[in-house]
C-alpha cells in the first residue's frame, strides 16, 4: 500500500504541467550555462558560412561579424522564457531565472577553485606534442577569462530577464491573446539589446582592468562596436525564430490539451499583475 507522500509525489510527476515547467526549466538552464562556457570564444560568422567578411564601419571600427560563441544559445533562452512567461507567468520566469543564476555562479565558484589547484608536474607538458607548451596556462586564460564573461552575462542575464518579463506582460496586457509574434519580439529585441552591451562591457572593459590574469582589455569603442554587430545579428535571429515560437505554441497545446492551456494562460496573467 501506498503511502500518501509516494502517492503525492506520483500525482505531481503524472501532473501534465508540471511535467511541462520541468522540461523547460531543464532547458532553459542547460541553455544558459552551455553559453557561459562557450562565450569565451570569438567566432566569425562569415567565414564559418562561408562568406567574405562584412567589413561594416562601426564606431571607428571596420568590423565583421566577428561573435562571442554564446550568442548561438542566448536566443534560444530568451524564446524559451517568452513560452514559459505565457503559460507559467512572471513568477515562474523569474523562479527559472535566478535558480539559473544560482547554478551559474556555483559554476563559477567550481571553474575558480579548479584553476587553483596545483597541476601535476607531469601534465602541464602533457599536450606538447600538439604544440601546447603549458597546459595549465591555457586552462588559466580560457577558464579564467572566461570567468569574466560569466559575470558579464551573469549580471546581463538577470536584468535582461527582468526586463523581457516587463515588456512581454505590459504588450500582453494591451493586446491580450492576440499579437504573440510582437510580445515575443518585442520583449526580446529590447532584452537582447541590453545583455549585448552589458556581458561584453563587464567581462572585456572592466574585469580585465580589475584583474591582471583576465586578458587584453577592450577599449569602450571596441564594446560598442562588437555589442552592436552582436545585437544585429540577435536582433536577426530573434526574429527568424518567430515562427519557432508558433511551432512552441502548438506543440505544447496540443501535449496539454485546450483547456488546460488556457487555464495556464489565464493563471500566468493573473499572477502577473499580482506584487
Amino acid at each position: 500500500m501506498k503511502t500518501e507522500p509516494e502517492s503525492e509525489l506520483r500525482d505531481v510527476t503524472r501532473h501534465r504541467a508540471t511535467r511541462l515547467l520541468i522540461i523547460l526549466g531543464g532547458f532553459f538552464i542547460a541553455n544558459a550555462l552551455i553559453a557561459e562556457f562557450i562565450g569565451i570564444k570569438i567566432f566569425s560568422l562569415e567565414e564559418t558560412l562561408g562568406f567574405h567578411p562584412a567589413n561594416i564601419p562601426v564606431f571607428g571600427f571596420d568590423l565583421s561579424f566577428n561573435l562571442t560563441a554564446g550568442v548561438l544559445l542566448w536566443p534560444v533562452v530568451f524564446v524559451m522564457t517568452d513560452i514559459i512567461n505565457e503559460y507559467y507567468g512572471s513568477r515562474g520566469v523569474r523562479l527559472l531565472s535566478f535558480l539559473a543564476a544560482g547554478l551559474i555562479a556555483y559554476a563559477y565558484l567550481m571553474v575558480y577553485l579548479g584553476i587553483r589547484l596545483s597541476p601535476a608536474s607531469w601534465w602541464i607538458d602533457s599536450y606538447s606534442a600538439r604544440g601546447l607548451e603549458d597546459a595549465q596556462l591555457a586552462f588559466r586564460l580560457i577558464f579564467g577569462q572566461g570567468l569574466g564573461i560569466i559575470i558579464g552575462s551573469l549580471i546581463a542575464f538577470l536584468i535582461g530577464q527582468l526586463v523581457d518579463v516587463y515588456i512581454f506582460h505590459r504588450i500582453k496586457k494591451i493586446t491580450g491573446e492576440k499579437a504573440l509574434w510582437l510580445r515575443a519580439t518585442g520583449s526580446t529585441f529590447v532584452s537582447q539589446f541590453i545583455d549585448s552591451y552589458v556581458v561584453l562591457g563587464i567581462a572585456f572593459f572592466l574585469v580585465p582592468r580589475l584583474s591582471g590574469n583576465a586578458g587584453q582589455p577592450w577599449s569602450i569603442q571596441q564594446v560598442l562596436a562588437i555589442g552592436t554587430i552582436n545585437y544585429i545579428y540577435k536582433f536577426v535571429i530573434a526574429g527568424a525564430l518567430t515562427p519557432v515560437i508558433y511551432l512552441g505554441h502548438h506543440l505544447i497545446e496540443s501535449y496539454l490539451g485546450h483547456d488546460l492551456a488556457a487555464r495556464l494562460k489565464k493563471q500566468a496573467l493573473a499572477g502577473n499583475g499580482e506584487r
